[in-house]
């Protein structure tokens, strides 16, 4: 593996590589070997943190469905086996229940790898490690993607053994008591969910589970889930929340079933979203207002931090309505967690970090981002609701919704693409600060947030620089019919003074 460029394999806090050929300009990059010895430097790097050695580690490994993950889960479980780590074979499992394997009770293992590549197409897949701490951050997988590359990674003369064992029966279990509990419904305690008709599709993907093991047992009636089966290929939509193919899917089949509710997760159930029974999304913006209502409900006055691109009818809702404080941060799963954290810390309480992909954490949870667990918490509610005759939606009727919303994904077209990004999102703040209408918001953590004021407009736009790609995206919310072409108009004269920007999107 000499001259393999092992940095490349980062993702933000993720590992993430080409694990199958297949795709024309994606060679592969994650193979057997390569996990194999992330395997042991993850056992090495983790024997350190806790300074116990390898031998006495206990580590749990699922994976998702995707095609590529029994074989390189079987590299990784012989690299952590001859590190002399007790290693389970978890299978099928969700991001979140690998989590949970370092803190349930019956469990309580050392660290956890997941196999996924979340949203992506068939032919990737990648690593998410984790300790009872919670997932490693972006300084830890540098750590150990240099201690893979440096080779020194001297295996035990007792290799450990792999044993099978089923984790996400044990997950389920804690996610139906927690509901049961939440519920506590005095006439049907074991079977809250009793004549609701609830929908879940899986797009194929590891969140199958949901439906037999957490729904049935609660009492709901599955019929018409959709997509269960793990399938690696994706055969029906991607399995992603966010892609509009996917959420139609689900639409059309919660008013094709009659059904009172349906869930969709992505392929790892990390993040989740909801239709409610007139087949209309809970995504996004109403979800993050959705949950908010819940969680301001039961910790009043609290802060709850999003991403940046979460619109003004949501801050409105968040401080006007409901009374609490709308943190409006950065992209980034982990950025929004990490800041409600911080939050936390310095007195200010936070009990919500979220972002409009789904990515859900809460503070009563770990802080996990946990798709699973973020529905359950909508079905408490509505199995609440139905008990005093409302509808779970009554919660977010007076949620202001923009007329218009896109994103345009602009491409940098040079190598130096961070610090052209850069230059571009400076010189259009000291555009739009002298554009009539247009104000720029002052407290804004991530790229350029602008206000449009003029009644033609009446909408914001926010210009940021991808986390990971050469791109530059640009949302443009407005609360009147033909507000987003106005404002797009407007920066497109601005963009085209940029010659290494690719504007096709906008045009």
């Amino acid at each position: 593996m000499e001259g393999f460029d092992w940095k490349a394999l980062q993702n933000g806090s993720d590992i993430r590589g080409v694990a199958l050929e297949g795709v024309p300009g994606e060679p592969v990059n994650l193979t057997g070997a390569i996990a194999h010895t992330l395997g042991k430097a993850f056992a090495s790097w983790l024997a350190a943190k806790l300074d116990k050695p390898a031998a006495e580690l206990s580590l749990a490994i699922g994976r998702d469905s995707r095609l590529s993950g029994p074989d390189l889960m079987q590299a990784v479980m012989d690299g952590l086996s001859a590190m002399g780590c007790q290693v389970y074979d978890c299978a099928m499992a969700s991001t979140p229940a690998m989590f949970m394997s370092t803190v349930l009770p019956e469990w309580q293992c050392d660290g956890a790898i997941m196999l996924t590549a979340s949203h992506l197409p068939f032919n990737r897949n990648g690593l998410k490690f984790f300790t009872a701490q919670g997932g490693l951050g972006k300084p830890d997988i540098t750590e150990l993607l240099a201690l893979a590359e440096s080779g020194d990674l001297p295996e035990s003369a007792s290799p450990g053994t792999i044993q099978s064992r089923d984790l996400i029966s044990a997950y389920a279990a804690y996610l139906v008591q927690t509901i049961r509990q939440a519920v506590n419904h005095p006439d049907a305690f074991d079977q809250p969910l009793r004549c609701l008709k609830i929908i879940v599709d899986a797009g194929n993907g590891a969140g199958g589970f949901y439906a037999h093991k957490v729904l049935v047992p609660l009492g709901a009636d599955i019929t018409g889930s959709q997509f269960l089966d793990p399938d690696g290929t994706f055969p029906n939509h991607i399995p992603n929340p966010e892609n509009k193919v996917a959420m139609a899917s689900i639409c059309e089949a919660v008013v094709a079933q009659q059904a009172d509710f349906g869930i969709i997760f992505d392929t790892d159930v990390d993040r989740g979203a909801a239709v409610d029974a007139a087949g209309k999304e809970l995504n996004r913006n109403r979800l993050i207002a959705l949950i908010s209502a819940i969680v301001l409900r039961e910790h009043p006055g609290s802060a709850v931090v999003t991403d940046s691109i979460t619109s003004e009818g949501l801050t409105q809702f968040i401080e006007g309505e409901l009374e609490g404080i709308h943190h409006r941060f950065r992209r980034g799963y982990k950025n929004v967690i990490n800041e409600a954290m911080r939050l936390n810390n310095e007195g200010q309480e936070s009990w919500l970090a979220i972002e409009t992909s789904g990515h859900g954490a809460m503070k009563e949870n770990y802080f996990l981002d946990d798709g699973a667990y973020l529905v359950s918490k909508l079905l408490v509610e509505l199995a609440r609701s139905r008990q005093m005759g409302r509808s779970l939606t009554d919660l977010i009727a007076s949620l202001k919704e923009p007329a218009e919303s896109e994103e345009f994904r602009l491409t940098i077209q040079t190598p130096d693409f961070k610090a052209y990004g850069s230059t571009v999102i400076e010189k259009l703040q000291a555009f739009a600060a002298e554009q009539s209408g247009w104000i720029v918001v002052p407290k804004n953590y991530e790229g350029v947030r602008v206000s449009c004021t003029s009644p033609q407009e009446e909408g914001w736009f926010l210009l940021r620089l991808s986390l990971h790609d050469p791109v530059l995206p640009l949302n443009i919310e407005s609360n009147c019919e033909g507000g987003v072409p106005q404002i797009k108009q407007r920066l497109l004269g601005f963009f085209e003074t940029f010659a290494e920007l690719d504007l096709t999107a906008l045009r």
